[in-house]
């Protein structure tokens, strides 16, 4: 897509004898508009670190915008318990919470047994598929997954549990029991993301907001629990869940380090390339920035990108460019080693045999 013409007028097709011309095609009408775009993007060419914040304060502002805005935290949240279940090595529960006015959404909050003092605490940010349950060792039924491995999350919660850390799983809008009524009957593989996320963006919203916004309520709500640390709070997320939580890591300073698993590319590379989910697509934003510059608002605090080389909805070259601008970012703030990568020999999934120790260790200091 967005290929380049090799001439102004040649033969790409026959209909009733007629021939065709390249010049009607939009493609290469989107990549002028797309060069446009970036030529007046808020570039990052920070030579220090007073230029860099200058930087990052502007572009913040605009991301927001585009996100269609955020909401001011004070809602009361409302917890529910809704079950608890223990297991040998952890405890399960599963809370629902006050995201905003009308607006309800259930989180599972895994915590390991046996520990002593506050626990660090992970946000874990699924991606499509049947929700949060996939995360936490469940099939979509909710009957326990067992040693059958249900989808590519792996059910990452329950490795990080594991290391002694606890796990809040928010059940993002659109998926899983948040699908819209007349729709939570149709197969668990579905999801409600392109009617809500058009509503939305009828409103001037973005559905990629909403989440991101539900998202900092949930880590709300581990400041309500006395087992849990507040000040050693990580984000871990895959594909969609990896926007999430790339974008809530940028805007929420609380979130200490942040584990990107197959999202981070750029978007010409990526959801421009090709069919995504409407959850992808922010109205604006590359007036301002490119998806590594977004990212790189996490900086200074401690990132790891994790990408399948075999990964062809976000493919590894888009990576691999982003990874250079990121480190660009790293480097003008100051700490070129807090940021870390591990490209590994699969396709789009959770892989964790580098990131899960690495977040360890960034929370457990």
């Amino acid at each position: 897509m967005l290929g380049a013409r090799s001439d102004s007028f040649r033969t790409i097709g026959r209909e009733r004898g007629r021939r065709i011309s390249t010049m009607w095609s939009p493609d290469e009408y989107l990549r002028r508009l797309y060069d446009e775009a970036k030529s007046r993007q808020l570039a990052f060419q920070a030579e220090s670190r007073s230029e860099w914040l200058e930087w990052k304060s502007a572009l913040t502002e605009k991301f927001i915008d585009s996100l269609g805005g955020l909401e001011a935290a004070g809602v009361d949240l409302q917890p529910v318990e809704i079950e608890r279940v223990e297991y040998e090595d952890h405890i399960r529960e599963r809370i629902e919470i006050t995201t905003a006015e009308s607006l309800r959404m259930p989180v599972y909050l895994l915590l390991p047994k046996g520990k002593q003092g506050k626990l660090p605490v992970v946000v874990g940010c699924h991606g499509h598929g049947y929700g949060g349950k996939s995360v936490v060792g469940l099939l979509a039924d909710g009957g326990e997954a067992g040693d059958a491995d249900p989808d590519v999350h792996h059910m990452f919660a329950l490795s990080l549990v594991k290391r002694g850390l606890a796990v809040i799983v928010p059940e993002l809008i659109g998926f899983g029991d948040r699908k819209l009524e007349n729709e939570v009957v149709v197969n668990s593989s579905t999801n409600s993301c392109f009617p809500i996320g058009v509503f939305l963006l009828m409103l001037g919203k973005t559905i990629a907001g909403v989440r991101i916004q539900e998202t900092m309520r949930a880590i709300d709500y581990i400041s309500s629990r006395s087992e849990l640390d507040a000040s050693r709070i990580g984000i871990f997320g895959l594909s969609g869940g990896g926007l999430v939580a790339a974008f809530t890591a940028a805007l929420d300073q609380r979130i200490q380090a942040a584990v990107v698993s197959c999202y981070t590319n750029t978007f010409l590379d990526s959801i421009l390339s090709m069919r995504h989910c409407v959850d992808n697509y922010i109205p604006n934003v590359l007036r301002y920035a490119e998806m590594p510059e977004l990212i790189g608002l996490i900086a200074p605090r401690p990132l790891f990108i994790e990408a399948g080389r075999e990964d062809k909805i976000f493919p590894l070259h888009g990576t691999e460019k982003a990874l250079v601008r990121l480190k660009a970012v790293y480097q003008a703030a100051g700490v070129p080693d807090s940021l870390d990568s591990d490209l590994f020999p699969g396709g789009h999934e959770v892989y964790g045999k580098h990131s899960f120790p690495w977040l360890e260790k960034q929370l457990m200091k």
